[in-house]
Formats: structure tokens, sequence, C-alpha cells
């Protein structure tokens, strides 16, 4: 498991937290239900913003921040319509999407992961759209045409479900800033394996365990109204897996 945090509190809770916050064993193995590669492909339309070369924006309504640019992230991403986002819980999902109807479309799949959101105009009349980050939609191009292909406008592009693959790792989260010994809020940055989040549970040693609210996007929160004492395990359950 890998963890990190971004908060430096001179409360030794947090060091304690974050020395022994585990996932539970029932997390592993990686989930199997949905494959690496897409099989059943979908219609949807499609977008750029931010740079072309970029990243769309750091952070998002998934609350992932610069990690967007960042491995292994590395600017593969995506900003998602209502129909897939589901009020944050695809974020962290993974897609592959491709494009053959335009003369610069390479027809290659490419992986992306949602880490934000998008709505209105353009969007509301399709099934589905992805406003991809300018590398994600130069990546759909025969390679010289990138440019060519973004200036396409609203591009048809078909779309996959597919696990995420994050060689090397497991998955990554952050102790939000306002955590206290009270109150313990999250970003769960990424997940191997089918990447979106249904819940997240958490108990104190061999204590029961107690549901985290959705706060907003991939920030889960747990007000207590009692002291935390850790060791910590979280349990994620999938929509796909359980």
């Amino acid at each position: 498991m890998a963890s990190r945090s971004s908060v430096s509190l001179s409360l030794s809770f947090f060091l304690d937290l974050l020395c022994y916050l585990e996932l539970c064993s029932c997390f592993y193995p990686k989930h199997l239900n949905l494959s690496a590669v897409g099989t059943h492909w979908s219609t949807a339309g499609a977008t750029w913003y931010g740079s072309p070369d970029g990243a769309g924006n750091d952070g998002g309504s998934c609350g992932y921040g610069n990690a967007v640019s960042q491995s292994p992230f590395a600017s593969f991403v995506t900003a998602i319509g209502p129909s897939l986002y589901k009020s944050g819980k695809e974020c962290g999902g993974c897609y592959q999407v491709k494009c053959t109807k335009h003369p610069a479309c390479s027809g290659k799949a490419v992986r992306v992961v949602i880490t934000d959101f998008c709505g209105g105009g353009p969007f509301a009349p399709e099934s589905a759209h992805f406003d991809l980050s300018g590398t994600s939609f130069g990546a759909m191009a025969i390679p010289g045409q990138e440019a060519k292909l973004r200036n396409a406008g609203v591009l048809e592009v078909q779309y996959a479900r597919v696990a995420c693959d994050y060689p090397g790792r497991n998955i990554a989260f952050h102790v939000d800033q306002g955590s206290n010994p009270n109150y313990l809020a999250m970003v769960v940055e990424f997940e191997d394996g089918d990447g979106d989040l249904a819940g997240v549970d958490v108990k104190e040693g061999s204590g029961e365990w107690r549901a985290m609210q959705q706060s907003w996007g991939a920030t889960w929160k747990l007000d207590t109204g009692s002291e935390l004492h850790p060791p910590l395990s979280l349990r994620l359950t999938s929509q796909y897996s359980g």
C-alpha cells in the first residue's frame, strides 16, 4: 500500500494515524471483474480542455489536486458528464476511448482516468461525454496530427469501462488538512483494479467497521464525535466487484 499526506500538523495523533492506517486484507487481490482491455464499446461525444499537452486542470471536482499531472495519472485524465460521473462515485474509474471518424484519428484506444466533472452546453443532449485533457485527446491522433485533431471540435468517440492498471502500486490516499482526532477525511487518489469507490469503511483496532460518508468527489469523511485511536483499517467497496 502506498500512502502519503499533505498535512503538517503538530498533533501526534496524525503521526500515529499515518503510520498505522492500513487496508483491510479483504481489499486484495486486485478486482478482476473488469477487463484491462475494452470489450463492450459505446458511443459518446468528446472535447478537450486546458493546455494542449496538459492535464485539463489541477485536481478538478474529484479533489486530486496536482496529482493529475503526476504518475500514475501522467495527465491521461478526463472530465466526465453526469451520466457516468454518478455524483463522484466514478472518480478514479478508468476508461478506454478511441476515435475513428476523423481523418486525424489513429483508431488506437487510450486509457484515461476520471478526475473531473463536466456538464451543460454541448454535453447535455449526449448519452455520455468525455471532456479530455489535452494530453489524452492528442493521444487519439495519428502521430504528428495531434493539433489537427484538437481543432476538430466535438468528436464522436467509442468508450469502454476497463480496469485500472498501476504496475507496482495498489492504492494512494492523503489525509485532508481539516482532519482532527474527532474527524477524519481523506482523498483516495487511485485504486488499482476497479478504480471506483462505492463505499469506504474504517475501524479502530479490532473494533467494528464504521461507514464513512462521501463528502465530495473522491473525499470521504467520518465525524465520530469522539477521539479516534490508531491503528485504523480501511475497507474499500467497488460498484463492480464489491
